[in-house]
Formats: structure tokens, C-alpha cells, sequence
């Protein structure tokens, strides 16, 4: 019996899974007004009633699909900071990563576009909350493992700044990945070495 739950659940995360693709290649494509459940649904030759099944409505497949390409780039940091002992590197390898990838990733980069999927854009700038506070979370949990006489409100403000500038260099791409990886550094590490000082300053 086991055995046949077991089948079930792969069975139903692996259908889940085509859906989440099919919905992020056909959002690319079309954006967010035109996606209709019923062109998911035949991308993976289900009935629309399926997708229905699975995720109730467009906006919660929508949301399911950020969750997944917000996942993919959560990876991506943690595996850069895991590489680089020093903060700054952590940082300048996690910048060059969160822009190469948000660059190379077709839902993003059709966002950042002006074709049919700029609908999307709020979900990187107004309606961006959820994914910039995970991308903070996982940028504080480095911080604090590296600088850990930092305390937590300096923590979590250097996090968002970074993660901050990491957008906006993502909506007006100006700069290679590696210079505005320069830049954020350039930024922040004179408030890495202010904090590191006063801190080293206060009498316990």
C-alpha cells in the first residue's frame, strides 16, 4: 500500500512540476491578462479542470510559479556564499549570480522586456515584497555567519540594500554583472567596516 501512495505522490509532484513549466514558458510568451488555464492545461495535455484541481485559481499558479523561480535563486545564493569564506566575495559572487541568472531566465527577462509579458513586471518592483524579503532572509543568514559581531538590525539592513541594488541594476541593465557587483560592493562595504568598528568600539 506503501508503495502505491508513494507512486501517487510522485506522480502528482511530477504533474505538478510540467504545470509550473508549461505556465512559466507560456507566461513568458503571452504575460500574465493573456494566460489562460485552459493553454496550460493543453501544453501538458491535461484537462483544464486539472490545473484547476491543482492550484484553484490563475493567481495562485502565477504565485506558485514565482515561488519556483524564487527557489531556483535562493539555491543559486546560498551555493555562492557557501563558496566564498569573506563577506564581500560572498556578496560580489551572489550579485553576479542573481543578475546573470535573472538575465538568462526567459520569465524574468521577458518581464524586463516591453513585449506582451511586461505585465509581470510588478511582481520585481510594486509586488515584489515576498521575493525580496526571501532573497534578504537568505542574503542575512550568510552575513550573519561571516560577521557575526554585526547584531541583527544591521544585519537585515545591509541584506535589503544589497538585494535592493541588486534589482535595480536587474530593471535598468546598464552595467555588465561584474561591474555592478563592483558597485554594490562599493557600496557596502564602507557600512560593513563603519558597523565592524563601532562594534569593536562598544565596551561590553
Amino acid at each position: 500500500m506503501s508503495e502505491v501512495t508513494s507512486f501517487t505522490q510522485r506522480a502528482k509532484a511530477s504533474l505538478r512540476e510540467e504545470l509550473l513549466v508549461a505556465t512559466t514558458t507560456l507566461l513568458a510568451e503571452k504575460g500574465y491578462a493573456a494566460l489562460r488555464m485552459v493553454d496550460v492545461a493543453t501544453r501538458v495535455g491535461v484537462s483544464r479542470q486539472t490545473v484547476y484541481n491543482e492550484f484553484g485559481t490563475k493567481a495562485a499558479l502565477v504565485e506558485a510559479v514565482a515561488l519556483r523561480t524564487t527557489a531556483d535563486l535562493l539555491d543559486g545564493i546560498h551555493q555562492r556564499f557557501d563558496a566564498e569564506p569573506d563577506l564581500l566575495d560572498g556578496v560580489r559572487a551572489a550579485t553576479v549570480f542573481t543578475i546573470e541568472h535573472a538575465r538568462k531566465n526567459p520569465l524574468v527577462a521577458a518581464a524586463l522586456g516591453a513585449g506582451p509579458a511586461e505585465d509581470l513586471l510588478p511582481l520585481l518592483t510594486t509586488r515584489a515584497e515576498p521575493v525580496l524579503r526571501a532573497a534578504a532572509d537568505a542574503a542575512a543568514e550568510h552575513y550573519r555567519s561571516r560577521a557575526p559581531w554585526l547584531d541583527d538590525e544591521q544585519v537585515d539592513l545591509l541584506a535589503e540594500t544589497v538585494v535592493r541594488l541588486n534589482l535595480s541594476h536587474l530593471v535598468l541593465p546598464t552595467h555588465s554583472p561584474a561591474e555592478a557587483a563592483d558597485q554594490v560592493c562599493a557600496v557596502i562595504a564602507p557600512a560593513i567596516e563603519k558597523y565592524s568598528s563601532s562594534t569593536a568600539l562598544t565596551p561590553e
